[in-house]
Order: structure tokens, then C-alpha cells, then sequence
């Protein structure tokens, strides 16, 4: 009997302990991965997340930089009514304490925390934007949640607003360098891996990565003095609009870029989406006169002209049925080759361009790069075609050689502008000081034809129509250019020009080893020209870059 009560007890272990394995079989083998699955599920959070955005800094005085885009965290102050009734505390909730003490800190009307405690809903944002101080009183409140935020801040405000750009809502670059180098400076979306430890700590693994830094060619303090000296223009002069972009003529860094109007950067939501334009890089027009400067260095490097050479100025000159005057309808008899820059005779550059050629003038406006874009790095580059030039009649050539009838931005002036301070060689405008994609600069014109050119727009500067650009100390070349804008640029279908007009001043200095290269733009300032505007203004630029460069002086002064 006892060896039957035995052999039951253990057949029973021998049943249950082979029931026990094969569930255990069947738990850690044929279901293994499912149930594994399920436990990792249950251990660890998977979120998307995106890396901090890199910051963007811009230069300032010894190679230091200043931050110009910058992450800041900004803090919101809820409450959860739904949560205060779903724990039963809402019977518990001092209602008349509670707002009391929330109008104090938060300085919000009772009425609306009130209103916000009595609504159904998980979340009801108290206040924005917090500031540290309020942030740390309330946190001495029961049932006030406070939600973290990261978010872009440009300590300078306004400054170099059309180079910088700003994130928009969806936390992407528009405009400027935030929208050009978002691949670069934007963070990198990845996972965060939240994995709960045996004790059910959670350890968190975020494979997001941050997005890098960018550092500016802009100076900060040129920066500052050019938007200062452009908004005192659109004030001195009544002007609708204006640029001005100063660069390093050897090697192609801009050191400020400025337009009127402008915006500020951390309240961008309130300006006009019109202004966020890059008028510099955006915005197509006729030059004008200085684009003499241009025309007159190409015959000097083809050999057709030297400075000596002399023309025969009547006022006016007709190219098939057409006729082409002087500015003010005058008259010079003869001049020189530097007297038409330095008068900027209409007449007597038609007569250069005809010394070139059609064909060659063509050539090398090509060679300038005046019809592709200047491949700046900022985001939104146009350029325009040029398609009445390039329909080949004779006088569309000939008013282009007085920058008539051809349009650029400002910033292809800069560069070919570039060219004449830089002894012929063309050079990448670029923004980013590790620019990587820097070409190597091309020769346009020989050096001796950049000299002979240099001189033509110092004497212009010195006692021509450019004299109130004139740097005291300095070799100044320069050339004015005011130019009628055409009514089709105004949005009206019709042809000829309107009473508008855009007065600008190019030009570089010290001249024979310059510092800076220059453009003035102003939109329809209330001068007659150029002279009066656009020339002072760069003067006053130029001497103020040069101070602050302690750039020695080319000559003595003599009161």
C-alpha cells in the first residue's frame, strides 16, 4: 500500500514537473520572441526627437565672435483641471487661494484663471514666455504644471535680420543662413531609447545628434554702423528702400548687409511677409552710371582706348532713328577718356562700347558673371535674364554700356566691383567664414587695366561728380550711378521710365590696395542724383571702416 502512495507521488511529480517544462518550453522557446517583444515593449519608450539646433555667430573686434542665433528654453505655466477632478481633489481645491495667489505672480486677470480652473479639458495654458522669477514662485503651488520649450532667440534683434533669417513654426530655416544651412546647422532627427532598469529606473539613449555652428564673415560692428547710416539715409533723403553691402575685395568674405525696411528677428510674426526679401540679392535694377566704370575697363584690357585718348562730345549721338543724350541734355566738346568717367558722359561711353564691340562686350559682361547668379550663400538668389539686351539691336548695347536697359542685383556689382579692386581676378562672394566651396578666383582683366581704371575713379572721386564720396587720407575710386526706374518695375504695363529713380554709389579704398569694396543703393531718394545721396553716405561708411581697421593714410593732410 505504501509503495502504491509512492508510485502516485511520483507519477504526480513526473506529470507536473513535465507539464512545468513544457510551458516553460513553450514560453521561452516557441512563444520566446513574442513574449521577449511584449517585455521590451513594456521596458522601454521610443520617441522621435531632433538634435539642438547649431548657433550662428557673427565677428566681431581681435577674430572674437558674438552670438547672433542662439537655443533658449522657455517655460509655460498650466493647469490640468480634468487631472484635479479625475483624483478628487477638486472638491479639496481652494478655489479663491488658489487664483490669489496666481493673479500675483502672473499678474493675469481672476476672471480668466477662473474661467480656465471650471473647463473640462487636460490642459489649460496659463501663461506663456515665464520668466525665472515667477517660474520658481509657482512652483511652490499645488496642481500648477509647468511645460519646457526650446526655442531660437536672436540677441541683437534686428541686426543683419536679411542675412541671419529666422526658424519658422515648424522648427525649419527660412530666409538668410537659416534656410541656406539648414542641412548643416539644423539637428538631426533621431530616437530616444527610455529603457526601465530591474529596480524601474528609466535610462534614457538619445541617437538624435545636434546640428553645428556657423560663423559669419559679417562684422559685427560694420554691421551695426551700416544699418545706423542706412536708416539715417531713408530719413535724411525720404528714400522708399535701400542696400548697401560692404565686402573684402581679395577674398570675397562680406562684412556687412544691410536693406531698409527690416525687421526684428524674435517678433518676425508681425511684420509684413514682403519684408523679409533680400533686397540685395533679390531685387533686380538698372545701375546707371556706374556701370561705365565697367564698360570703360573692358576697352582699356582689349587695348581699344587708353586714357589719353580724346572724343568729341556733341550732347547726343542717334543709333538707328534713336537718339541717346547726356544726363541734363549737356554738351562736353572734347574730353578725354578719364573725363567721361569722371563727368559720366552717356555719349562718350557709347563711343568706348563701340570701340569694343558688340561682340566682345558681350563676352566679357559673360565673363563678369552679370547673367547667372553670384552663388552667394544666402537663400533666394535671383537674377534676370536680360532678354531685350540679348535680342542684339545696336542701341540695346549701346544703352547698356551706360547701365540703361540691363539689370542686376546689387550684389553682382559688388562682385564685379570686386574685380576692379582686386587686379582683374574674380572672387566667390560668400557669407559663411568656412565656406568650403570657395572656386578658385578667375583673372577677368589684367592688372594694368585695373590700375588704369582705378585712377579714371580716383580723379572721379576727386573732382568729378563723385567728389562728396572723397575719404580724407585715403585714394578713393568710385562712380555714381542714377538711373530712372521703368515703369514696368512699378507693376504698370507700359513702356519708357517713370519720374523714380535709384541713386547708387560703388566704389573701394584705400584705392591701390583697398579694404573694403562698397555699394549704396537707395530707392527713389528725393535728390536729384546719386552725387547728393548714395556719395556721402558711402564716405561716411568708408572713413568709419578704415578707422576702426586703423588703416594707415595714403597721403598727408594738408588744412
Amino acid at each position: 500500500m505504501n509503495d502504491n502512495r509512492l508510485w502516485l507521488v511520483f507519477v504526480f511529480f513526473v506529470v507536473v514537473s513535465g507539464v512545468l517544462c513544457w510551458r516553460l518550453f513553450c514560453l521561452q522557446i516557441i512563444e520566446g520572441s513574442k513574449w521577449k517583444a511584449q517585455a521590451q515593449g513594456q521596458q522601454r519608450l521610443f520617441t522621435q526627437t531632433k538634435g539642438e539646433r547649431g548657433n550662428i555667430y557673427i565677428k566681431s573686434i581681435n577674430s572674437q565672435f558674438v552670438p547672433a542665433a542662439v537655443n533658449r528654453n522657455r517655460y509655460h505655466a498650466f493647469i490640468s483641471p480634468r487631472d484635479l477632478r479625475t483624483a478628487g481633489k477638486f472638491e479639496e481645491f481652494n478655489k479663491e487661494d488658489f487664483i490669489n495667489r496666481v493673479k500675483e505672480i502672473l499678474e493675469i486677470d481672476k476672471d480668466i484663471i477662473l474661467e480656465k480652473i471650471e473647463k473640462d479639458n487636460a490642459y489649460e495654458v496659463l501663461k506663456r514666455n515665464i520668466t525665472e522669477e515667477e517660474l520658481e514662485k509657482l512652483s511652490e503651488i499645488d496642481g500648477i504644471h509647468i511645460d519646457e520649450e526650446t526655442s531660437r532667440y536672436y540677441p541683437e534683434g534686428e541686426l543683419a535680420a536679411h542675412v541671419i533669417g529666422f526658424v519658422g513654426g515648424e522648427g525649419v530655416g527660412q530666409y538668410g543662413v537659416e534656410q541656406f544651412y539648414e542641412n548643416v546647422i539644423g539637428g538631426k532627427i533621431g530616437t530616444r531609447e527610455g529603457i526601465k532598469n530591474r529596480w524601474g529606473a528609466l535610462i534614457t539613449k538619445d541617437s538624435a545628434k545636434p546640428g553645428s555652428d556657423l560663423h559669419l564673415t559679417i562684422d559685427y560692428n560694420i554691421q551695426h554702423f551700416v544699418e545706423r547710416k542706412l536708416e539715417e539715409a531713408q530719413e535724411r533723403f525720404d528714400a522708399e528702400g535701400g542696400t548697401i553691402i560692404v565686402g573684402d575685395p581679395k577674398t570675397g568674405e562680406i562684412l556687412a548687409l544691410a536693406n531698409f525696411p527690416t525687421f526684428d528677428l524674435n517678433n518676425y510674426r508681425q511684420s509684413n511677409t514682403d519684408i523679409f526679401r533680400n533686397s540685395a540679392i533679390q531685387q533686380t535694377f538698372e545701375p546707371g552710371s556706374i556701370f561705365k566704370s565697367i564698360t570703360m575697363a573692358i576697352a582699356l584690357e582689349e587695348g581699344v582706348v587708353n586714357p589719353n585718348d580724346t572724343y568729341n562730345d556733341f550732347g547726343f549721338v542717334r543709333i538707328h532713328g534713336r537718339t541717346l543724350r547726356n544726363y541734363g541734355e549737356r554738351s562736353y566738346g572734347e574730353v578725354d577718356m578719364t573725363e567721361i568717367i569722371k563727368y559720366s558722359i552717356n555719349t562718350g561711353i557709347v563711343y568706348v562700347k563701340d570701340q569694343i564691340g558688340n561682340d566682345t562686350f558681350v563676352r566679357y559682361l559673360e565673363d563678369f558673371e552679370f547673367f547667372t547668379p553670384t552663388a552667394i550663400d544666402l537663400h533666394g538668389e535671383v537674377y534676370s535674364p536680360n532678354k531685350n539686351f540679348f535680342e542684339g539691336h545696336d542701341v540695346n548695347y549701346a544703352t547698356a554700356s551706360f547701365g540703361q536697359g540691363i539689370e542686376m542685383t546689387s550684389m553682382q556689382i559688388l562682385k564685379a566691383f570686386s574685380v576692379l579692386a582686386n587686379g582683374g581676378k574674380l572672387v566667390q562672394p560668400h557669407i559663411n567664414s568656412n565656406f568650403s566651396e570657395k572656386k578658385e578666383d578667375r583673372r577677368i582683366l589684367s592688372s594694368e587695366a585695373t590700375d588704369l581704371i582705378t585712377k579714371m575713379m580716383i580723379e572721379t572721386v576727386n573732382d568729378g561728380f563723385g567728389h562728396r564720396a572723397k575719404i580724407d587720407g585715403y585714394y578713393t575710386a568710385g562712380k555714381t550711378g542714377t538711373a530712372q526706374v521703368p515703369w514696368s518695375k512699378l507693376g504698370i504695363r507700359r513702356s519708357g521710365y517713370s519720374d523714380k529713380t535709384i541713386q547708387a554709389f560703388a566704389g573701394y579704398a584705400p584705392a591701390y590696395d583697398p579694404e573694403f569694396v562698397m555699394i549704396v543703393k537707395l530707392d527713389n531718394p528725393y535728390t536729384r542724383s546719386a552725387e547728393a545721396s548714395a556719395a556721402p553716405i558711402f564716405q561716411e561708411i568708408g572713413e568709419y571702416i578704415l578707422n576702426y581697421k586703423k588703416i594707415p593714410h595714403d597721403y598727408i593732410i594738408i588744412e
